[in-house]
């Protein structure tokens, strides 16, 4: 579906969940890909390394690399990187996300402060450090992953107020960026069953009643993050596209005869 042979993708926080598939899917495009990992010396790290032999046993370039997206001077590193290692920066794939699973409103200062430092500010750096080798290019591309906390309510996810930040931030983005060849946009995934659903389903009772085929795969997520850095989505600009099967569409579902057999 797509050639992007000759580029390079870094998607931030790539070594599991969706980041993990969208780097493979870039890879399997043609793209060389810079994995990002948070912590030095845990999982993700090993899960890293996994990723990137995966990756070169597919015949393209992995390049594994530390940073915690939070730490400006974490961002500033892993950028020097990337212009000594590979030289050039064709896709920005912000995937990378942590916060606590608990209300707004009982958030410590420290949990605060990482929730918009992870979430917003670490985004921001990263896209700074992108505008260089963008500008070398002529242009690139830049994808947001959002989630439907940034529209939805949900009682124990504040991540979703700084993923409906972010989505305004690709609006203006695209706007200040557009004269410089750079495309902004954005992908607003459903229920993706990843590590962090886990947690989530033991905090939503109501999650239990969505059936299984409105479940999203972190393949679908990926399918439109390539869409969105192919030619093919010129026309879109500071937009963010939903992939949730149909999920947002109706505000009450009725229940199924399979799922009352379940009960």
């Amino acid at each position: 579906m797509h050639d992007f042979r000759g580029t390079i993708a870094l998607v931030t926080g790539s070594s599991r969940g969706i980041g993990h598939a969208l780097a493979l899917a870039f890879a399997r495009s043609g793209a060389d890909v810079v994995i990002n990992y948070r912590k030095s010396g845990g999982k993700s790290e090993e899960q890293g390394a996994m990723l990137s032999k995966q990756i070169e046993e597919m015949g393209r370039r992995a390049y594994l690399i530390q940073a915690d997206i939070a730490v400006k001077a974490s961002v500033n590193h892993l950028f020097s990187e990337i212009r000594e290692r590979c030289g050039r920066l064709d896709f920005l794939v912000l995937n990378a996300a942590k916060a606590p699973f608990k209300p707004l409103e009982q958030l410590f200062e420290r949990e605060l402060r990482q929730l918009v430092e992870t979430n917003f500010l670490g985004n921001i750096f990263c896209v700074q450090e992108a505008l260089p080798l963008f500008e070398k290019r002529g242009g690139g591309k830049i994808v947001f992953i959002s989630s439907l906390g940034s529209r939805f309510y949900n009682t124990s996810y504040p991540l979703g107020t700084m993923k409906a930040a972010m989505e305004a931030a690709v609006r203006d983005l695209a706007e200040s960026l557009s004269d410089r060849k750079i495309s902004v946009n954005g992908v607003c995934g459903g229920i993706v069953k990843t590590d962090s659903f886990k947690i989530l389903r033991r905090l939503w009772d109501e999650v239990a009643q969505i059936p299984d085929e409105l479940f999203v795969e972190p393949d679908e997520i990926a399918d439109a993050a390539l869409f969105l850095c192919g030619p093919a989505s010129r026309g879109l600009c500071g937009q963010t596209i939903v992939v949730d099967r149909g999920l947002s569409n109706r505000l009450h579902r009725p229940v199924t005869v399979r799922q009352r057999e379940n009960q």
